[in-house]
């Protein structure tokens, strides 16, 4: 029988309250670097090639490194690893500073920390998740994943202007300098809070490359348990594909289809964050259906439905194109709040940094390949036809799972858990 001693309903906020809010700095820093290092690859090279290259490298890591990652954060303590890794991330962009303020950096350099990055937060986030699957009392999951949205919605807001102000009167070393400044914050609570971990009958084996194959081994054996969890992994891969290019598209949609600029653009992606903000927070404060998968289903359906209105949306009515990115961003977190909580109160605590590196692996791995199909799609067919086929065919996705009973039962959990698992406090 699997037991779980968590903190205490009375006591839970006082935990993890100090920690997720120094979490906010931590990615509004990496906010900030992210913008300054896209920016001075835009002014330096004027290359798309190269800001291609930029997202690949940010990218890939979490492709080929995310299960094994997850792999080793269901071994490792979790609040260390948080410890490292944003300690190392803050070291990188440290290194990255220097050499801007010594004029000595090339985009080389940039690629390479930008790598690198990727690789620490790929420790970061199923560290950061499964701890709050023991820290927060499940009633509350939900919430705070709808929270957790609304926060990432806000800092896509906030981030770019900021930073842009940041470089008008600061230079750019300092900027990213910035970065080490909220990892020290994000690191400060963890280093006095203490984060319940699941024990394990291998505690304190040596990690070698065949145990770590044996765990990975033991995670896929564990999805495959469970039904609901495998077809709902297909659907949000296939999901990804479908809604991908979307966002990548958008800025030849305005300045082709809408015969609109840049402040429209800006417009665009701020509504975006602006419907993540106001959806994350009402499911937060709502907290859904009683049914997490009947909210996350119908929020599937609303991100089709955004997806198609803004193809269909006339050239000279663009401001319906405005309201259809606002419901494809109200929709998001109604979507995958809800499917963050199941995995969180479903998943057993030694298995969630598997489960979840495996679910980022496969569902980032679409977005890539997408945009290797779409681009000749549109380029022969028109920008329009994806958002047709994609919001339509995400739609029809999401109204037909709700006919298949191994998703309609996924809060159930898998039909058999093997694994007992304790968390201590």
């Amino acid at each position: 029988m699997e037991t779980i001693e968590k903190t205490t309903d009375q006591h839970w906020m006082r935990k993890f309250i100090p920690i997720w809010s120094a979490q906010i700095f931590s990615l509004l820093g990496s906010g900030l670097v992210e913008f300054a290092l896209v920016w001075w690859i835009t002014q330096k090279t004027g290359s798309a090639a190269m800001l291609t290259t930029a997202t690949l490298v940010a990218v890939l890591p979490q492709v080929f490194l995310a299960p094994f990652a997850g792999a080793l954060v269901d071994r490792w303590n979790r609040r260390k690893v948080m410890i490292f890794a944003d300690g190392i991330i803050a070291l990188l962009t440290l290194s990255l500073a220097i050499l801007f303020a010594f004029d000595l950096v090339q985009v080389w350099h940039i690629f390479v920390v930008m790598f690198l990055r990727a690789i620490g937060g790929i420790f970061h986030w199923p560290a950061m998740q499964a701890s709050t699957s023991l820290m927060v009392p499940e009633k509350h999951f939900a919430r705070v994943a709808g929270i957790n949205q609304a926060l990432r919605g806000s800092l896509s807001i906030i981030a770019p202007p900021l930073g842009a102000l940041l470089m008008s009167v600061l230079k750019l070393y300092q900027v990213i300098s910035i970065d080490v400044i909220t990892a020290i914050i994000a690191i400060t609570p963890l280093l006095f809070i203490h984060i319940p971990q699941p024990v394990r009958t291998d505690k304190g084996e040596i990690v070698t490359p065949k145990a770590l194959l044996k765990d990975m081994a033991e995670g896929f054996r564990y999805m495959k348990t469970w039904k609901g969890l495998i077809y709902l992994l297909l659907i949000a891969a296939v999901l990804n594909f479908l809604l991908g290019p979307a966002g990548t598209l958008s800025p030849l949609m305005v300045t082709k289809e809408f015969n609109k600029g840049v402040w429209e653009l800006s417009l665009l992606d701020s509504i975006v964050g602006v419907g993540v903000v106001v959806g994350g927070l009402l499911l937060g404060v709502w907290g859904g259906f009683k049914s997490k998968i009947v909210t996350s289903l119908s929020g599937v359906i609303g991100l089709g439905f955004g997806v198609l209105l803004f193809g269909i949306v006339p050239a000279n009515a663009f401001w319906l194109a405005v309201v259809a990115m606002g419901v494809l961003g109200f929709m998001n977190p109604m979507a995958n709040g809800p499917l963050q909580a199941i995995m969180q109160s479903r998943v057993p605590a030694e298995m969630q940094g598997r489960v979840m590196g495996v679910t980022s692996s496969i569902c980032t791995a679409m977005m890539p390949l997408s945009m290797l199909i779409a681009a000749p799609v549109a380029e022969f067919l028109g920008l329009r036809v994806w958002y047709w086929l994609g919001g339509a065919l995400v739609m029809v996705i999401g109204l037909a799972a709700f006919f298949v009973p191994s998703i309609r039962a996924l809060e159930e959990g898998p039909s058999q858990i093997s694994a007992a698992v304790v968390a201590v406090d």
